[in-house]
C-alpha cells in the first residue's frame, strides 16, 4: 500500500515535470522566431485581427512565449508562465479560426500548447520545480522564527488542530480555484 502511494506520487510529479519541460523547450523557439522579424509577424498575425499597437502586441506575444517557456522549464512562477502562454495561444487559435476557418492542420499544434498550458495551470508545477523548493524553504524559514515559550506551544497546538480541520475541508473541495497560490504544488 505504502509503495503504491509513493510511486504514484513520484510518477505524477515526474509526469508534470515532463509536461512542463517539453512544452517549454518546444515552444521557446516560436518566441525567438517572432523576435527575428517582428514586423513580419505583426503584418501576418496581428494586423489581420485589427488589434491596436500591432508591434507592441507582437513583442508581448514573443515575450510571453520566451519567458513563459523558461518559467515552465525551470519551474519558477510556473502557473504565471503557463497563464501567459495560455493567453498567447488563445489569441493564436482565434487568429487561425478567423483567417483559415476550422483547419485542423493549423489548429492542432496551437491546441496542444493550449491544453498543455491549461493542464499545468490546473495541476501546478509539481515537486520537481523551483516553486516547490522555494515554498519549502519559505515554510522552514517561518519555523526558525517561532519562539519556544509554553504559551507559544499551546498556540501552535491550536493552530495545528485548526489547520487539520481546514486541510480536511480543502480535501473535500476538489474544485478549488487553481490560482490561489502560484507557488503551491
Amino acid at each position: 500500500m505504502l509503495s503504491s502511494v509513493l510511486y504514484k506520487s513520484i510518477l505524477k510529479n515526474f509526469a508534470i515535470l515532463l509536461l512542463r519541460v517539453f512544452t517549454g523547450v518546444l515552444l521557446i523557439h516560436h518566441g525567438f522566431e517572432k523576435l527575428n522579424d517582428i514586423n513580419n509577424f505583426a503584418d501576418a498575425f496581428v494586423r489581420p485581427l485589427n488589434l491596436p499597437f500591432p508591434i507592441t502586441l507582437s513583442y508581448l506575444a514573443a515575450a510571453s512565449e520566451i519567458f513563459g517557456s523558461w518559467s515552465l522549464i525551470i519551474g519558477l512562477g510556473t502557473r504565471l508562465g503557463a497563464s501567459a502562454i495560455l493567453g498567447t495561444m488563445s489569441v493564436a487559435i482565434y487568429h487561425a479560426l478567423i483567417t483559415s476557418g476550422f483547419n485542423i492542420y493549423l489548429l492542432e499544434l496551437l491546441a496542444l500548447y493550449f491544453a498543455s498550458a491549461s493542464s499545468i495551470i490546473l495541476l501546478g508545477p509539481g515537486k520537481f520545480s523551483a516553486d516547490y523548493i522555494l515554498d519549502k524553504i519559505l515554510l522552514k524559514k517561518i519555523d526558525l522564527f517561532k519562539s519556544s515559550s509554553s504559551q507559544e506551544k499551546v498556540r501552535e497546538l491550536n493552530l495545528h488542530k485548526s489547520s487539520v480541520v481546514v486541510k480536511k475541508i480543502k480535501e473535500k473541495n476538489f474544485l478549488g480555484f487553481p490560482f490561489s497560490n502560484f507557488l503551491s504544488q
